[in-house]
């Protein structure tokens, strides 16, 4: 250990139980230092990378200092080098390494390092080159992980050392001190924070929980597969997965994971929060995943995996593959709509072997005519959808319009009572009303899962979510259009609207009453008398 690296100022070391709250108001306090430099649809570019160096500086340290504490007698007898290669091989996952070495102002690349010198002109130049670093000593870990840093050369530096002194006030980051749920939760909480602020932008890198977790829920990872989210956003449908294996009595921690995402920073922020998750085993890639897919196999189609999960981006315009595209089964998509394009990458990328795939699109990719038409008439011949189930509106940040989940199974792989048929599942009906968007309960989502499960049973579904199987044959009578009004009558939402139309006529009426009381008395005092009460 150098001279100049004792001398550091240590991180905060306060050690005391922190809540999940705190942690919370803690990391929005250091967000919101950003309010007078920019919109809270950029504040993500900046806090996530903060917080996740912090995150690394305080394990690494914490580490360190273990290292020394246990080996006091090692500088005695053993060389820089030597030292060097027992740390790293014994106490730390990752390096933190020396910037500016060999120069006086030698030191290493960590949060407490620069943080000591922010009353020194060029601090956004310190972080980049610290944060360039960290992603150099570790390619195999954190390649390109911070994204592209742009606001280290224009945030004021004012600025920058209000958010980081801020976010000094956490206590020290590391598993001893602050257990991965904890930190997990604190960077989903993040997340829903600026997806709140960043309104339709939001889509891009975030989908709503209560959605991720219907989906996982219904595919059930295993132990020791594979999930795959070809447009993975921030990362949670693949962390969903792991935890709702853990929730199950599983090893989440014993999943492979893997994404691609075609923005860098996105691409960034889903490694960084896999990471606070405490989930190694993935490998998050940038690329166009129709253009370009990352994963293959040797002879180059598209690599297999058992889960495949997405709520890729609606109605994008896209360059149609060619005919001879192994992916495009029954046709190539539209250049106007990529949306079926990406349903034939994610079934072929699910493994003959009980692969399944569920994907959250619009309801357009149920009757849509023309070629999207003719892959959806392939996909029920081939007898691979399974399920439909439609989700109620105003959930997502990025559209108001309403979306249902597509499910599907390898080729041969439904469970009997499914197969030549699809069951439609319809939870439009099971939201709450909200400012931002709606959502749905944890209630809806058991409900909802029950009525999938069940398969039709009229007794499933605790007889709140509405489902029936079809049969291909009806299905080919009505010219393979999916829409769930076809085969699930109104009835029930009918009724909920009636219930809505009582509920509304009950607080208008008690409104009118308070109104006439308030009149009869106000005529009462004025002397006139004599009107019916």
């Amino acid at each position: 250990m150098s001279s100049t690296e004792a001398n550091e100022p240590a991180p905060n070391t306060t050690h005391k139980h922190i809540t999940q709250q705190e942690i919370e108001g803690l990391l929005w306090a250091a967000a919101d230092e950003l309010r007078v430099a920019m919109a809270e649809a950029q504040y993500a570019s900046v806090i996530f990378p903060l917080m996740f160096w912090k995150y690394l500086s305080d394990t690494w340290d914490h580490n360190h200092d273990q290292f020394v504490e246990e080996n006091k007698e090692l500088p005695d007898v053993l060389s820089v080098e030597e030292a060097h290669e027992i740390e790293y091989r014994d106490y730390q996952s990752f390096e933190i390494p020396f910037i500016e070495r060999g120069k006086v102002g030698e030191t290493r690349a960590s949060w407490s390092a620069v943080l000591a010198t922010v009353t020194q002109p060029g601090l956004g130049a310190r972080v980049r080159t610290a944060l360039r670093a960290i992603e150099t000593a570790n390619p195999d870990k954190f390649s390109k992980l911070f994204g592209a840093l742009d606001w280290t050369a224009t945030l004021d530096s004012s600025v920058l050392t209000g958010v980081m002194q801020a976010m000094n006030r956490i206590p020290r980051m590391h598993e001893d001190n602050m257990s991965h749920d904890v930190l997990g939760g604190a960077y989903e909480y993040l997340l829903k924070r600026f997806s709140d602020g960043a309104g339709t932008r939001a889509g891009q890198f975030f989908t709503p929980r209560e959605v991720v977790n219907l989906i996982v829920t219904i595919l059930k990872p295993e132990n020791f597969e594979s999930v795959y989210d070809p447009t993975c956003g921030s990362g949670g449908m693949l962390i969903a997965a792991a935890g709702q294996l853990k929730a199950r009595g599983g090893r989440g921690y014993s999943l492979h994971l893997y994404g691609q995402d075609s923005v860098p920073d996105t691409a960034g922020v889903a490694r960084m929060n896999l990471f606070m998750h405490n989930l190694t085993q993935f490998q998050i890639e940038v690329g166009d995943t129709l253009k370009k897919p990352v994963f293959k196999q040797p002879d180059g189609s598209v690599a297999q995996f058992n889960v495949v999960v997405a709520n890729p981006p609606y109605g994008m315009k896209w360059d149609p593959w060619k005919a001879s595209e192994s992916r495009a089964f029954g046709g190539v998509a539209p250049m106007a709509t990529a949306d079926w394009a990406f349903v034939q990458h994610m079934i072929a990328s699910m493994k003959p072997a009980g692969g399944r795939a569920g994907v959250v699109l619009p309801h357009g990719v149920l009757f849509r005519g023309g070629s999207p038409a003719a892959i959806r008439q392939k996909a029920l011949e081939e007898d691979l959808l399974e399920a439909v189930i439609g989700l109620p509106d105003k959930l997502f940040y990025s559209t108001t319009i309403p979306t249902c989940i597509l499910l599907f199974r390898a080729p041969g792989t439904k469970i009997e009572k499914r197969r030549n048929g699809v069951l439609f599942v319809d939870a439009s009906a099971r939201s709450v009303k909200g400012k931002n968007r709606n959502t749905m309960t944890g209630a809806d989502i058991e409900d909802t899962v029950a009525a999938y499960f069940s398969g039709g049973d009229p007794d499933g579904g605790r007889g709140r979510v509405p489902t029936r199987f079809v049969e291909f044959d009806e299905i080919k009578t009505n010219g393979f259009d999916l829409s769930i009004e076809r085969y699930i009558e109104a009835e029930t939402q009918e009724a909920a609207d009636l219930g809505a139309l009582v509920a509304s006529y009950n607080v208008a009426r008690a409104q009118r009453q308070r109104t006439e009381k308030h009149m009869l008395t106000v005529l009462a005092e004025a002397g006139i008398e004599g009107l019916d009460e």
